[in-house]
């Protein structure tokens, strides 16, 4: 199954008054790795756009186990918790660069039409990435 990785460093902007990673900011780091999940798929989620596709998110959880602060590295974990062939739930986990887990979530997402926002099926509209996250779904029952 793969589990895409991305560094992240924590800048002081991101911090908090009591210099802790801002709760928000850990939404944006999840998509960083979802971004990188799918380049690393060999896809790209701004020709998806350009092709009249979006994935809106439809839920996102995330679950703080550690805190983060200024001058640390992140490093984040990304991977397909589930496909549908329609919905798609991506699972994170965040850790610190001593391997400390600081972070645990997911964020489900559905591809609608641009223009009308009436959800699509993958395997019409992106048959590679159908293909694709069926094998990750498929080496994820494996494990």
């Amino acid at each position: 199954m793969l589990r895409s990785k991305t560094k992240v460093e924590v800048r002081y902007a991101e911090t908090d008054q009591m210099g802790v990673v801002y709760h928000a900011n850990y939404l944006v780091w999840f998509e960083l790795g979802r971004t990188a999940f799918i380049r690393d798929l060999g896809f790209s989620y701004a020709q998806m756009e350009q092709d009249g596709i979006l994935s809106p998110v439809t839920e996102i959880h995330a679950y703080y186990k550690k805190p983060l602060t200024y001058g640390q590295e992140a490093f984040v974990e990304t991977w397909v918790e589930e496909y549908t062939g329609v919905k798609v739930v991506y699972g994170y986990e965040i850790r610190n660069s001593q391997g400390d887990l600081c972070i645990t979530g997911s964020s489900t997402h559905v591809c609608v039409k641009k223009d009308s926002f009436k959800p699509v099926s993958m395997k019409k509209y992106f048959p590679e990435w159908h293909l694709a996250y069926e094998k990750e779904k498929k080496r994820k029952q494996e494990l």
